[in-house]
């Protein structure tokens, strides 16, 4: 059996008595390991995203109701991306990324809200008011964490991913920001759910972005489409300022 670096180092830690067994999962978290990933919607941002996960070592199932359209891309990713329908990539996925037009969404909760129950669920959506209509009111109504819960009520949701345009993110996230001044983009996300968040720091990372969490579901309104914490190409730094965060 091989072993690698972060398994030697805890199997000697535990040999020594530095390590109890209850301190093993927060060692396993900071590790190598990776996870599965169904990504609903596989266009701009899912593609984008998604391939930047498999590019980090992820498996992804990328969904679609016509999976034998995706064949060129899948094959480009090579043998840790996979096609598959939704309901597919929900079942296939440790975590889920939905990356659809807003309008979608009430579809979507009928179709796979059952199976995203108890799902950690990366929510990338946007309301804009000129394709979304009544679902736009809603959203400057009550919040867009809030409405994204209403459709998902089942899902461990965290907001990620929807702060910024897909070209952005295909920049900054393709080197890992080694050529960023002042280092990588930071990504805005909300949650309500603690494991969830974690979850959604580290695919965040894996990515090539430095999370920054802005506070429960609730505050994800603070990096919405059209409030003042949209669309900063920021350091973790930068952005934690522009949103009023503690360092």
């Amino acid at each position: 059996m091989r072993f690698d670096r972060t398994t030697r180092r805890v199997a000697l830690a535990l040999a020594a008595g530095l390590l109890t067994a209850s301190a093993l999962p927060a060692v396993a978290q900071d590790g190598p390991k990776k996870i599965r990933i169904g990504v609903i919607g596989a266009g701009n941002i899912g593609g984008t995203i998604g391939t930047l996960w498999v590019k980090d070592g992820h498996e992804v199932m990328f969904a679609s109701r016509h999976p034998e359209t995706l064949a060129p891309m899948i094959a480009e990713l090579g043998p840790k991306a996979k096609a598959g329908t939704p309901e597919e990539a929900v079942k296939f996925g440790d975590a889920v990324f939905v990356a659809v037009p807003y309008k979608a969404y009430p579809e979507l909760s009928k179709d796979l809200g059952a199976s995203l129950t108890g799902k950690v669920v990366l929510d990338a959506g946007n309301a804009t008011q000129k394709r979304d209509g009544a679902l736009y009111d809603e959203v400057q109504a009550n919040g867009i964490g809030a409405t994204s819960a209403k459709y998902f009520p089942g899902a461990k949701l965290v907001r990620a991913f929807n702060a910024a345009n897909y070209k952005v993110f295909a920049k900054a996230g393709a080197d890992g920001g080694k050529d960023r001044p002042g280092g990588r983009m930071a990504i805005p996300i909300a949650g309500d759910d603690t494991a969830a968040v974690k979850v959604a720091e580290g695919l965040v990372r894996d990515a090539g972005f430095d999370p920054v969490v802005v506070g429960p579901l609730k505050d994800a309104d603070k990096f919405a489409m059209g409030s003042s914490g949209f669309g900063h190409e920021a350091t973790a730094p930068e952005l934690r300022e522009k949103l009023g965060l503690g360092k």
